[in-house]
């Protein structure tokens, strides 16, 4: 899948390249075992980019590709410019002015601060720059410490120093913060940009954390099953995700089935209508992205939906709702307070929004008419399975 990728505000040749890039580890089961299929990408100087998505997606399979440590079955990886691997060239890692941060820091036990951090420099190289990115990192004045003398956080610090000390062009993260506390987690991550940004480095991150991927990055690069679904700004991936599973993985939304009928777009939760007026045909089948704000609650004991659980998020309840084999997150005040297998009915809230997929059309939840305002039936034939009692159900949601 080819991602078109645009960002005037930074220089046109790119750090890395990625064209058509394919890989699947010896002994797969099949010739469909792809764990990347055609990646296209690019990563532009002085760029931090997120790679995004559930675990076994590649990820980690693509950053490997690009420091040397895995070889392309297709396609071409150039770094500056310069193609490291490909049908007819290969460069080892050590040649490929990269760096390096493991998940698991993969620090030396038997070296103290001041030696990991130097340990990518070659004989005789200054190690002025070693000096600067320890001071840089809040390590200054433990340069004689071992790393089981050093908190989590310092740990990060100095392999983060040790991949920036050679002076790369392109440092590589696989999942660097995710083996330490939240507090922790969120200083250092707030800090990466600013620290790339004084060593003249372009950064790939690799995360499974949406939260953390929107937060800190210039783009995000988001996969699934080795499919690249969507590169882009996080602003535009909130706004206009490209598939279902972007809006659904990236957003944490709901997707409903849908079945169009004129201009209506009919989900078990309610109606919808285009923004944009006439709908594009599909010959796929329909679904509605719509955010977890976007649907209501009201307690029912024959209601066909129920609580599943909940999270406290400090302002607010995320419930998990079952409606038949729908699972769905609702976010809610929280006055709005229900136990697990509480039964309950749930629409959506008129004028909120949603995306169709596959068109990617903006709907809107329709508003009730004079005669559904004012309807109490309980068969709720009034207006399908959108409006439960009516204005009296929308009068008590949550």
């Amino acid at each position: 899948m080819r991602i078109e990728l645009s960002n005037p505000e930074l220089p046109l040749r790119p750090q890395v390249e990625l064209d058509g890039l394919w890989h699947r580890y010896r002994g797969a089961a099949s010739t469909g075992d792809w764990t990347l299929r055609d990646i296209h990408f690019q990563l532009r100087p002085g760029e931090l980019v997120g790679l995004l998505g559930p675990s076994g997606c590649g990820k980690t399979t693509l950053l490997r590709l690009i420091a040397g440590f895995e070889q392309p079955d297709r396609g071409v990886v150039r770094i500056g410019g310069q193609e490291v691997a490909g049908p007819h060239r290969w460069l080892p890692p050590e040649r490929r002015g990269v760096g390096m941060v493991f998940q698991d820091y993969a620090l030396f036990p038997h070296l103290d601060a001041w030696r990991n951090a130097c340990f990518g420099l070659r004989r005789g190289q200054d190690t002025s720059r070693a000096g600067w990115l320890l001071e840089l990192l809040g390590l200054k004045g433990l340069e004689g410490r071992y790393p089981h003398e050093l908190s989590g956080g310092q740990r990060q610090r100095l392999a983060l120093a040790r991949a920036l000390a050679p002076g790369p062009s392109v440092v590589l993260l696989d999942e660097p913060f995710s083996n330490l506390d939240v507090e922790v987690r969120l200083r250092l991550r707030s800090e990466l940009p600013a620290v790339l940004s004084r060593c003249g480095a372009s950064g790939l991150i690799v995360t499974h954390d949406p939260e953390e991927a929107l937060a800190i990055c210039d783009r995000v690069a988001v996969l699934r099953d080795g499919v690249l679904h969507q590169c882009a700004r996080p602003r535009q991936l909130v706004q206009q995700p490209a598939t279902a599973f972007v809006g659904r993985f990236v957003l944490q939304g709901n997707l409903l089935p849908a079945t169009a009928q004129g201009a209506r777009i009919h989900t078990p939760l309610g109606d919808l209508a285009s923004s944009e007026g006439a709908l594009s045909p599909s010959e796929q089948p329909l679904e509605v992205l719509v955010s977890p704000e976007a649907i209501g609650l009201l307690p029912d004991g024959d209601g066909e939906a129920w609580v599943q659980g909940r999270e406290f998020l400090g302002r607010e309840w995320l419930y998990q709702v079952q409606l038949g084999t729908l699972k769905l997150r609702l976010r809610l005040p929280l006055e709005a307070e229900y136990g697990r297998g509480q039964r309950c009915q749930l629409s959506l809230r008129p004028g909120s929004t949603g995306i169709l997929f596959p068109t990617r059309e903006p709907l809107r939840v329709l508003e009730l008419t004079a005669r559904e305002k004012a309807c109490e039936h309980p068969d709720k034939a009034c207006h399908g399975q959108s409006c439960p009692l009516a204005q009296g159900f929308y009068d008590r949601l949550a």
